[in-house]
């Protein structure tokens, strides 16, 4: 079964941006945790919710009646809402169970978000802001940012500011690339380094090996992942394996500022493969 999961996250990987079925993915991605999870019946659940959304509309909706049926719905009675209370709980980090508890952080609530008003035609778009994800959607004039952890609040200038130096203490100025769109890949992707961080905090090295496995499956090409991944080997004295990645990370990035130290681990992991027999 975790090859095929593997397989149908490697095909979704590899399809276009229009294309890649985000919630599918975030789904595959959980499986690692859930073995027997039934993707297709939390696909159904959002296909459920967006009916219930689009049953409540007012005939020829536009944007702004839209959202806020949509907050409505979702927020209030729905009940989904950000856990600040254990924010940091892995479960926040998987759609099936954002779906099942209704509660998610910033990121997680956002894929609910934006693939519940996908099926209502909504062209929301993720958005990587620093420290805290949000969602946007082309207004008449300029774009409207959204925060679907406070219940789909739209957020201005200021409270962005005021939400940088929150989470920064004024070491990160606004830029306005902060607001760019973010690629559904890159979704994935700060959605499984969010669980990579997690794990690692609590030194279970065998969940953030597999997390590392699904960024490497989703991008083959990072460095950075690789070498993440063959210092977990190294931790669980997966010599081999570990000298594998190392060494591939080197080839990737030979100018790396820690090059040195892994050429020193690389020699160091070559003499414990000799001498597996």
């Amino acid at each position: 079964m975790e090859s095929r999961m593997h397989e149908r996250l490697a095909k979704l990987a590899n399809t276009s941006e229009q294309e890649m079925n985000l919630a599918e993915a975030a789904l595959l991605i959980a499986m690692d945790e859930y073995p027997g999870l039934d993707v297709d019946a939390y696909l159904r659940q959002l296909d459920e919710l967006a009916t219930s959304v689009q049953q409540r509309l007012p005939a020829q909706a536009g944007l702004e009646d839209t959202l806020v049926t949509l907050n409505q719905f979702l927020f209030v009675e729905q009940g989904f809402s950000g856990d600040t209370d254990d924010y940091d709980d892995p479960r926040n980090s998987f759609l099936n169970e954002v779906l099942d508890r209704k509660r998610g952080i910033p990121i997680t609530l956002s894929i609910l978000y934006m693939e519940v008003g996908r099926r209502l035609g909504l062209p929301l778009k993720g958005v990587s802001f620093p420290g805290h994800f949000l969602v946007k959607v082309a207004g008449e004039g300029d774009d409207i940012v959204l925060d679907p952890y406070n219940g789909g609040e739209i957020v201005g200038m200021d409270q962005l500011a005021k939400m940088l130096y929150a989470l920064y203490g004024g070491k990160v100025a606004f830029h306005p690339d902060f607001l760019e769109p973010a690629t559904k890949k890159q979704i994935l992707i700060r959605m499984l380094n969010n669980l990579k961080v997690i794990y690692l905090k609590q030194n279970d090295w065998a969940k953030g090996l597999a997390v590392v496995d699904r960024l490497v499956i989703l991008d083959p090409g990072s460095a950075e992942d690789l070498r993440d991944r063959g210092m977990m080997y190294a931790r669980m004295e997966c010599f081999r394996q570990a000298l594998e990645d190392l060494q591939s990370y080197l080839q990737l990035a030979p100018g790396a500022r820690d090059a040195q130290e892994v050429r020193k681990q690389i020699g160091d992991l070559a003499k414990q493969v000799a001498q597996i027999h």
